[in-house]
């Protein structure tokens, strides 16, 4: 662990800085935002590090969003086809294309929301944009999808039904907020635990809306951490998300013969979300007594709704399972950010991808390796099997909480029934992939398949939808 990228830039391991990048917007559960600090008063990172509030992570404070040029958020790893077109990826000097989550995230945001609440919630807000958003972007994420929202409503009601509302639900599953030396104590262990300290700068910061980020600063891999998210019993499950998955994963890809787009059309790989963060969101609880998927399940079902209805309707709509406004509103903004007329239906959809991903990997769960599925590096599960002798294992890094691979399996059983997911349901909702390594030839062929060698190895990879 680095606390200051400045004074430690030489150390950490060569490469890191070409690590696959993601989006940095967090699926675990933030608290009701306290008033908006003067820009005065806010914390300044550690020297050789941009403000958090200006690289444009989640939707966080207004402030100057277009200035991403030295710590910027890279591209999402998750979402290897969007903003890649960048002219120093070509080794050109051209313009840069403006960072996603900068793009998505609207300039105007205090104000309306400002607005909104003196208007006592019945008006749509008018969202504005520093930079054009993509319309790529905006096309891709256009439609909702109404496949899992039985499971997230189910999810939502057994939180409710067991703690009344999601405020006592944090209250009593997240534990006390911690210092600053507590928190430093316990991502020190951590990193230790993955063998990893040294290689990630670390900052504290109260700007961050979501509860942590992963980025790119300085060519250095960066995790800023939220003070106001950092509880007793969830900080850990934080860093296994964004440690133990993102990030051990990503310095495994970089090993891979797959690790450049080009080499993912080789192999043709499918996308590595849902995967990616449907595993990362199961780690964020996978040792909780009560590990809820209520921010998955309520971020899923918010967009659907959020498809179908206005910016207001919606807000008005999610007060039966969230009172608290702040919340409410920040829901909202997450599902309608690429709009600027909120009093149309519409959503971004992309926050689905999370509950999406749980239930693949929860349903199957047990056809999975799962230290392999991290040794690989950022390929989706159904690719496993046929990539494990392509792939260079040797030193490959696995989360230290994958090692007890029994408890880990039990683990994922609780979280099954702590969220009252019908086994069944999932099955017909999921049919059973074959997890082959060529799938038109199994169980005939004798031959050696490679992405050159045979022609069926296209057709039996691809992508399903």
């Amino acid at each position: 662990m680095v606390l200051d990228p400045g004074a430690a830039g030489g150390q950490g391991r060569s490469g890191l800085g070409a690590l696959p990048d993601r989006d940095g917007s967090r699926l675990c559960s933030c608290p009701s935002p306290p008033p908006r600090p003067a820009a005065s008063g806010s914390p300044r990172c550690p020297r050789g590090t941009r403000r958090l509030s200006e690289t444009g992570a989640g939707m966080r404070r207004s402030g100057s969003a277009g200035a991403v040029s030295r710590g910027r958020m890279r591209a999402a790893a998750s979402l290897p086809h969007i903003a890649r077109a960048r002219a120093e990826e070509g080794g050109g000097a051209g313009r840069r294309s403006p960072c996603l989550l900068v793009a998505l995230r609207p300039r105007n945001v205090e104000a309306e929301r400002e607005r909104f609440f003196r208007e006592r919630f019945a008006y749509d807000p008018q969202f504005e944009y520093a930079e054009p958003v993509p319309e790529a972007v905006l096309e891709k994420y256009r439609d909702a999808s109404d496949r899992f929202v039985a499971q997230a409503i189910r999810i939502i009601h057994a939180v409710l039904e067991k703690y009344g509302t999601y405020e006592s639900f944090e209250v009593a599953t997240g534990g006390r907020l911690l210092s600053k030396c507590q928190i430093w104590s316990v991502i020190r262990k951590y990193m230790q635990k993955e063998g990893c300290a040294g290689e990630v700068v670390v900052q504290l910061t109260d700007d961050l809306l979501s509860q942590a980020v992963m980025m790119v600063e300085d060519s250095r891999p960066t995790l800023a951490i939220n003070l106001s998210g950092a509880r007793q019993y969830w900080l850990e499950g934080m860093l296994r998300h964004e440690i133990g998955t993102h990030y051990i994963r990503g310095v495994n890809n970089t090993r891979q013969p797959w690790h450049s787009s080009e080499g993912r059309k080789q192999y043709s790989l499918k996308p590595a979300n849902p995967t990616e963060e449907g595993l990362a969101s199961l780690h964020s609880v996978l040792f909780r007594k009560q590990p809820f998927l209520w921010r998955a399940a309520l971020l899923y079902y918010t967009i659907e709704r959020a498809s179908r209805l206005s910016f207001s309707a919606l807000f008005q709509d999610l007060e039966q399972y969230v009172q608290d406004a702040g919340i409410r509103w920040e829901y909202c903004v997450r599902a309608k950010r690429g709009q600027t007329d909120t009093s149309q239906p519409g959503c971004f959809s992309k926050d689905q991808v999370y509950l999406d991903g749980i239930l693949r990997i929860l349903r199957h769960r047990q056809t999975i390796d799962f230290p392999l599925l991290a040794a690989l590096g950022k390929v989706s599960y159904e690719d496993v099997n046929r990539l494990k002798k392509f792939g260079v294992l040797e030193k490959a890094r696995i989360p230290h909480f994958m090692q007890d691979l029994e408890r880990y399996m039990k683990q994922l059983d609780h979280i099954v029934t702590t969220n009252q997911l019908d086994e069944q349901e999932l099955e017909e909702l999921l049919p059973e992939y074959l997890p082959s390594h060529c799938r038109p030839c199994r169980p005939t062929s004798n031959h050696d398949c490679t992405p050159n060698t045979c022609s069926a190895w296209h057709q039996g990879t691809k992508d399903s939808g």
